[in-house]
């Protein structure tokens, strides 16, 4: 073989591998847009500048004496100006800066409520610098979101409100706003992930993206490819306080129903139904019977509320609601807010190692509603029993008057209570304190330190490898699953 038959016997395979990484690239591959440019020049009209007015009324007190200056001097009326400015009698106005969008060009505009909170005036700034008065249609402080209402001359440019569900990690989106009060800035990422609980209220589900949003984006919207909103910019991660490529956007699928509601009520209907919940961990499934740590555990249920009207009890597990599956705990609230006043739905529960479905009518949320657990009577004992608890690592007694003047618990309390707990045992990795009382052992109330013995040895029996318990605290009951140990 000559040099150049080798030559070729090298580079002709090495050619033919490239082309095909760039046919296999372009193909799989999605490109970047080549521009926004249009997409924004589109958009930009309907995105407005928020602008708020607040009277703050200062704290009385004594007005510093003015120095003394010879008559006519220049100094003196620079020093009674300034402390006119500053006399803490007197009222100053505090002004700050959002952003929002119009989805109706008769003069609806979307923006966060923290935008507005507590503001006396609002203004709104449109593209061609036309400021417009607002007037608060409605405003939601568990999803942080406003209508407002301007009385244009003539009809607005407007957006709409699209999809949120349709949207995918990787997406293309672009956010318009008002950063730091410089106008309607345009910025362009991608959706970095769904779904997420930032702690700010019960219906979190945020959109999270790496456009960047800084302070004065509240309020904005999160544009798809499309044109639609698909998100209002609301807040960010960031330990400087600018960007850092961690925005959160409300989905407009949360967004539209919690709109459509304030433009006819001025104010949100949700769906109520009575209940206190927590996560169903693997080892909580395990001790019921299920196949997978799925659903919202009801820890108690309300007096007198739907879901006590309903036959729905603690210990319970929903599993669908309304026909729509409950996959975790954070589901259960979102599904139920948006379900219709009064309307009678299917509820499908995990009970007594089965599933059964009962009905319920469903309320409306009032937000002065407290839940309240059902009990029953403390049973009475002649002798208080304290009895250690190997499996758990603790000693449990009953209640007796003592005991409640000790751990201020209430007349009303049942179960046992715990009076010893070792610190680095399986109980007390679980959260569980002295004090705490236990009012249910494998979904079954338990009186005494007997009880408590008795349903171990059941649960043992039955070859469970852990057994629940109904556990009330100080800020309130849970359930929580705790491993036996072997023997």
């Amino acid at each position: 073989m000559t040099r150049l038959s080798l030559k070729l016997f090298y580079v002709i395979p090495v050619y033919f591998f490239l082309v095909s990484i760039v046919v296999s690239t372009t193909v799989g591959a999605r490109s970047a847009p080549e521009s926004f440019a249009n997409l924004a020049e589109k958009l930009l009209p309907a995105v407005v500048n928020i602008s708020t007015t607040s009277v703050v009324k200062q704290s009385a007190g004594k007005r510093p004496e003015l120095p003394q200056f010879p008559p006519g001097s220049p100094f003196e009326d620079f020093f009674r100006e300034f402390f006119d400015r500053n006399n803490p009698n007197q009222q100053r106005k505090s002004t700050s800066l959002g952003s929002g969008f119009i989805i109706d060009g008769k003069g609806i505009v979307i923006t966060n409520n923290h935008v507005i909170q507590g503001a006396d005036e609002i203004s709104v700034v449109l593209q061609n610098n036309e400021t417009l008065k607002a007037e608060v249609v409605g405003r939601d402080i568990k999803t942080d979101i406003a209508v407002l209402r301007v009385k244009p001359k003539k009809d607005l440019p407007f957006v709409k409100l699209g999809n949120s569900d349709k949207i995918r990690v990787g997406d293309w989106v672009v956010a318009i706003g008002n950063p730091f009060g410089l106008g309607g800035t345009v910025t362009a990422g991608i959706v970095s992930a769904r779904g997420r609980n930032i702690n700010s209220g019960p219906y979190d589900d945020f959109i999270q993206t790496d456009a960047s949003i800084n302070r004065g984006n509240s309020g904005g919207p999160l544009f798809n490819m499309a044109g639609e909103v698909i998100g209002i910019n609301t807040a960010i991660f960031s330990p400087s306080g600018g960007s850092i490529g961690i925005g959160f956007s409300i989905p407009s699928g949360i967004a539209n129903g919690v709109i459509v509601q304030l433009i006819k009520y001025g104010k949100t209907k949700r769906g109520w139904l009575g209940v206190r919940i927590q996560s169903v961990t693997d080892e909580i499934a395990e001790s019921l019977g299920l196949e997978k740590a799925t659903g919202a555990l009801i820890a108690s249920v309300t007096e007198n509320s739907p879901a006590a009207k309903g036959g729905i009890k603690a210990g319970d597990v929903v599993l669908r609601f309304n026909n729509k599956i409950v996959k975790s705990m954070r589901s259960l609230p979102k599904i139920v807010a948006e379900t219709e006043i009064n309307k009678r739905v299917d509820v499908e529960v995990w009970r007594g190692r089965k599933k059964i479905v009962t009905q319920v009518s469903v309320g409306e949320l009032d937000e002065e509603q407290v839940t309240k657990r059902v009990v029953k009577p403390t049973p009475k004992n002649s002798d208080v029993e304290k009895v250690v608890i190997e499996d758990f690592d603790l000693t449990l007694s009953t209640v007796s008057n003592q005991l409640r003047k000790r751990f201020n618990l209430k007349k009303a309390s049942n179960g046992v209570v715990i009076v010893a707990i070792d610190k680095e045992g399986v109980a007390a990795e679980k959260g569980l304190k002295i004090g705490d009382l236990i009012i249910e052992v494998g979904q079954v109330q338990v009186g005494t330190p007997s009880d408590v013995k008795r349903q171990i040895k059941k649960s043992r029996a039955s070859s469970l490898k852990s057994i629940l318990l109904l556990v009330e605290g100080q800020s309130g009951s849970r359930y929580v699953a705790l491993r036996l140990s072997k023997k």
